[in-house]
This record gives structure tokens, sequence and C-alpha cells, in this order.
């Protein structure tokens, strides 16, 4: 396996004297890098998200987790569903990437829990030129709205088989994506991937996903 590069990050917020903290993995040759946008109340510490970074990282790919808001932001509760704020840092983090001379040359997906899975759709439709592959893992793409019908980027819902209301919110969204797309539910599987087997297969899901759609070939 190639060795990992760890990097602390600050990424700039448009328009504001302000950065957002990330922690950027990268192998000596990434097939590509995937952006993480996490759900609601949660960060970047979230130790499933970090579990799945992991794992795409030994797959080959450069992974980038970040806080969508700052400490301040994050405590006011509407901040956490207000799915163009969160949209608009998740595309600012996308051009951030494209303008690092070691990330430029990269194919871009988003990986979004949550809440972050409609920012990283959001972001997706907002940059179909740079985002090249979204996965949901127990999402609201839902919340993503109108965003919807203009997400070109291939898109992989998983979703757990436990998970009933959420199952038919992903369905309802996946029917308006006119993208490249596929619905994966886990069996047995409850909101949080917690049962035994349930996070690896996302892993293993996601990993396949964004090296079908990243890696560039030729």
């Amino acid at each position: 396996m190639d060795e990992m590069e760890h990097t602390t990050v600050s990424i700039p917020i448009a328009g504001r004297d302000l950065a957002l903290p990330g922690d950027l993995t990268c192998p000596e040759v990434a097939k590509g890098l995937v952006i993480f946008a996490h759900g609601s109340g949660s960060s970047r510490m979230s130790p499933r998200n970090r579990a799945v970074a992991a794992a795409l990282a030994s797959a080959g790919l450069a992974t980038l987790l970040f806080d969508l808001l700052t400490e301040p932001e994050a405590t006011d509760r509407a901040n956490v569903f207000d799915i163009p704020l969160l949209a608009s840092r998740v595309s600012g983090t996308v051009d951030w990437a494209r303008a690092q001379s070691r990330l430029a040359e990269l194919n871009i997906g988003l990986f979004g829990a949550s809440t972050g899975a409609a920012a990283a759709l959001a972001a997706a439709a907002e940059r179909p030129a740079a985002v090249r592959a979204v996965v949901s893992r127990g999402g609201r793409p839902d919340l993503a709205g109108d965003f919807l019908e203009r997400v070109a980027a291939p898109s992989l819902l998983i979703v757990g088989g436990a998970d009933f209301v959420v199952i038919e919110l992903n369905q309802a969204a996946f029917a308006r994506l006119g993208c490249v797309k596929r619905l994966d539910i886990i069996p047995g599987a409850g909101h949080l991937f917690e049962e035994p087997g349930a996070l690896e297969a996302v892993m293993d899901r996601a990993a396949d996903w964004f090296t079908l759609h990243l890696e560039r070939r030729g």
C-alpha cells in the first residue's frame, strides 16, 4: 500500500475573514480526491466518516474531511439544516481543492452523510465540471430539492435496510435524479450502520463507486 501523507489544512470561506479546518490524507499515487460533507450535529471528527475515509485512502483515494461550519455557527441548529449554506461550503472546498497544485489534477468525488448528502448533491449540481461522483450514506438527498434534477455526477445512495423512513426519502430523491445512479440498501442496517459488517459494506461500495468514476484511465 502507498505511504500516506496526512496534512491539516485551512479552507477559506469566500467573502469572510474565516477559514474551516480540514484533515487531508493523500496516498503517494491517488486515484482521485473524495471530499466529505458530514451530517447534522456532526463534524470532521465523526468516527463513521473517519472510518470510511481510512478505507478509501487504503483503496488509493485521497480524502478531505472538513468542518462545514465554524464553532459559533454550529451552535445555531438552523445552520445545521441550511442546505444552501452547507452546499456553498462544499462548493467552496471543491474550488479550494482545484486550486491546490498537489490536488488539481485529481477528479473529485463527494461523500455525504445525513444532511451532508443534500449539501453534496447540491454542490455537485453547482460544480458539474469539477464533481465526478457522489456517494450518500444514510443521507437526506431529498433535502437537495430542485438541485436533484441538475446533478450530472454519477450518484450512489446507500441506506440501511432497517432505516425505513429514510429508505422512502431516498427512493423519492432517486426518482428525481437524471444522472447515472444506483440505490443500495444494506440488509438489516440501521441509520448509523452500527450492525456487524454494515459500515464495512458502505466502505466497499463507496470505494468501488469512487474508483470506477474518479480514476483516470489511459
